[in-house]
């Protein structure tokens, strides 16, 4: 009589002892290197939006400096105003010195002197533009935008002092009284025209020009 056949179930055909551990352990493996790429790609994009904020405002701050050009100081003001006052002041001086030399009347001595006075001021300033290369007809150009306003207020100013000033006009170069209102009434004509310059070179007018040139 046979003997019933037993039948032994092979360790490999059942259920492995490790196996669930090691796919569990395959699962979690998985999902740390799923949150540690997805910590990595969240702070990649973190610092990715940081570094774009930062650009963002430089790009604003430098469209607001470009939209927003520097304020004009009252040194700028100034700077602008001694320059065209020492141009004034070569022709002025040049001017009532070969009117009282000559023995002209006021009338002739002055207008003689603000002619003068517009050459120079003109001149000093058609200099360095030439020097920067400048084409004569646009330095002319840049010149009259320039000087011309604050020339105008300097001379009716000095001169306005020189005749309001009792015997000024009259007194000979030797006269303390001709220099000393004269340098007066320069004085004057800086204090009076350089808020004038200020206001105009804030427009962008003026010496504002050719601010550019003189560097």
């Amino acid at each position: 009589m046979a003997e019933p056949i037993q039948r032994t179930e092979h360790p490999g055909h059942g259920a492995h002892p490790g196996h669930g551990r090691h796919e569990g352990q395959h699962h979690d493996h998985g999902q740390h290197d799923h949150a540690r790429h997805g910590g990595q790609d969240e702070h990649r994009s973190h610092d990715e939006h940081r570094g774009h904020e930062g650009h963002g405002h430089g790009e604003h701050g430098h469209h607001a400096h470009a939209d927003h050009p520097a304020k004009t100081t009252w040194r700028m003001a100034a700077s602008a105003t001694l320059h065209c006052l020492t141009g004034c002041a070569i022709g002025e001086v040049l001017g009532l010195v070969i009117g009282t030399a000559l023995g002209w009347s006021t009338a002739p001595t002055i207008a003689t002197a603000v002619a003068l006075a517009f050459f120079f001021g003109y001149l000093l300033t058609l200099i360095p533009l030439r020097r920067a290369g400048v084409a004569w007809g646009a330095a002319v150009k840049l010149a009259l935008a320039a000087d011309t306003v604050s020339i105008i207020v300097m001379e009716i100013v000095d001169n306005g002092v020189m005749l309001v000033i009792p015997g000024a006009m009259d007194a000979g170069l030797t006269s303390g009284l001709f220099w000393g209102a004269l340098a007066f009434a320069f004085l004057v004509a800086f204090l009076v025209t350089t808020p004038v310059n200020k206001w105009i070179i804030g427009r962008g007018k003026g010496h504002a020009v050719v601010h550019a040139y003189h560097h």
